[in-house]
């Protein structure tokens, strides 16, 4: 790869050999996040432990998170992939957390001025300043591999260009690897989730996040399946390159603005557009947007939920599995031995497995409440609930959530789902989620 940078560029060059990476990681301040994140863990879990002394636990959260933003790549993305399990703190211990986490949505150092120039001349060719009519050289927004300026093209339509970071692609690989060391440190951030399949899920989708062409098939597809929809928006691509991407503007309320402080209605709103976009998208584009994070998502001034990257994206050809839905109305409905059937017919639960019927389906159960009413409060004190009930190391769910198997084709399925999920516990929106359901998920419907 072009190395971009000269004497001038180094103090905003992304660091890019895997020891200068590594010694960054290394600086976080382990002694102190460790005693922080494990007096956290035992809180979760529901052990005895003294409350985690505040000002302890906001120098820990601010010193690892501006570790993992400063150095973009795989340590911002992976931060980002953390930050929406926010809502399954206790809000006791999530104060000194929410804004270290919130920040790493839409923030991180910016290239210098001659650094984006030299990318844009490489990618879009020597004379690329006379396909825009105007070029803001100050970014507008920052990505985990690349930052965004705001732009008019030549044709006299705003756009939005996303450029990727010189050194990205060995930044990410490096952060990559150094990040299962620190899995353990990590683990406490996002109970009952499981740290090292979902760093190795982004490692699988480096490539193709890497490459911009390549992912700009993604917007494509889905700007044509929600054309015209009046809920749902996708910004069309103008042009693209390997490490450049053009697409047309969108003006809107950053979705971490609406959980800050947007109204009843507002959240409401954007809570039922991002379920619709969720559970619609595999059957109407045959994707999955799995980078679910606040920072991806805009509400627009006609209230349509405006989707702004997707640099994750998995490739459903068939749509959502069938059984997945009619394992979730056979746990909604209690019928335990079908429900057992099926989870071992998909290998779900372990052939040796001694797991009774009625373990599995009290532990699955409560993940069905949103779907029992017409109508459910998505709240950070239900995914708090969640998130012990799971995480309780003393408790027979624990030993259960152990026991079960995730089929890796579903890893990412799940992980996008919880992700979702968190999102609707931080509006603290009330959606008619079981009509959503019913609507897009194969095998629910009674």
């Amino acid at each position: 790869m072009t190395d971009f940078r000269d004497p001038g560029d180094r103090d905003t060059a992304m660091p890019r050999k895997g020891a200068a990476r590594t010694a960054k990681l290394a600086s976080l301040p382990l002694g102190i996040a460790g005693r922080a994140v494990g007096g956290w863990g035992k809180r979760l879990a529901g052990q005895s432990a003294e409350q985690v002394n505040a000002t302890l636990s906001a120098k820990a959260a601010e010193q690892l998170f501006e570790v993992l933003g400063t150095l973009k790549g795989g340590a911002m993305k992976f931060g980002q992939a953390l930050s929406v399990f926010e809502a399954a703190v206790p809000d006791d211990m999530a104060k000194p957390y929410r804004e270290a986490l919130t920040k790493l949505q839409a923030a991180a150092p910016p290239m210098s001025v001659r650094q984006t120039h030299r990318v844009l001349a490489e990618q879009l060719g020597r004379t690329w300043t006379s396909r825009f009519a105007s070029f803001d050289d100050e970014p507008a927004a920052a990505a985990s591999i690349g930052q965004v300026h705001r732009a008019v093209w030549h044709d006299g339509r705003e756009v939005a260009v996303k450029v990727q970071y010189p050194g990205a692609d060995e930044a990410l690989r490096s952060d990559l690897r150094q990040l299962q060391r620190f899995s353990r440190l990590f683990q406490a951030f996002v109970p009952g989730t499981e740290v090292k399949p979902l760093l190795a899920e982004l490692a699988e989708r480096m490539n193709e996040e890497l490459d911009y062409q390549a992912e700009a098939q993604h917007p494509r597809a889905f700007a044509t399946a929600f054309d015209g929809d009046p809920g749902i928006l996708v910004p069309r691509v103008v042009a693209s390159a390997p490490k450049v991407v053009v697409t047309e503007w969108a003006n809107g309320t950053p979705l971490s603005k609406v959980i800050a402080d947007g109204d009843r209605e507002t959240r409401n709103l954007a809570g039922r557009l991002l379920a619709e976009f969720h559970y619609s998208s595999p059957e109407r584009v045959h994707l999955l947007h799995s980078d679910p994070h606040p920072g991806n998502f805009m509400i627009t001034a006609d209230e349509r939920l405006c989707v702004i990257d997707f640099g994750g994206v998995a490739r459903l050809p068939d749509g959502i599995p069938h059984h997945l839905g009619e394992m979730t109305r056979l746990a909604l409905d209690g019928e335990s031995a079908d429900l057992m059937r099926l989870l071992r017919e998909n290998r779900f639960i372990r052939p040796d497995s001694d797991l009774t019927a009625d373990e599995v389906l009290a532990y699955l159960a409560p993940f069905t409440e949103p779907l029992a009413e017409p109508t459910f409060h998505f709240t950070r004190r239900w995914m708090q609930k969640q998130a012990w009930r799971v995480g309780d190391s003393r408790g027979n769910d624990f030993r259960v959530g152990r026991s079960l198997n995730l089929p890796p084709e579903y890893l990412m399925i799940h992980r996008v789902t919880a992700g979702s999920t968190g999102i609707l516990c931080q509006l603290d929106a009330e959606i008619p989620a079981r009509g959503i359901v019913e609507r897009w998920q194969p095998g629910f419907a009674a």
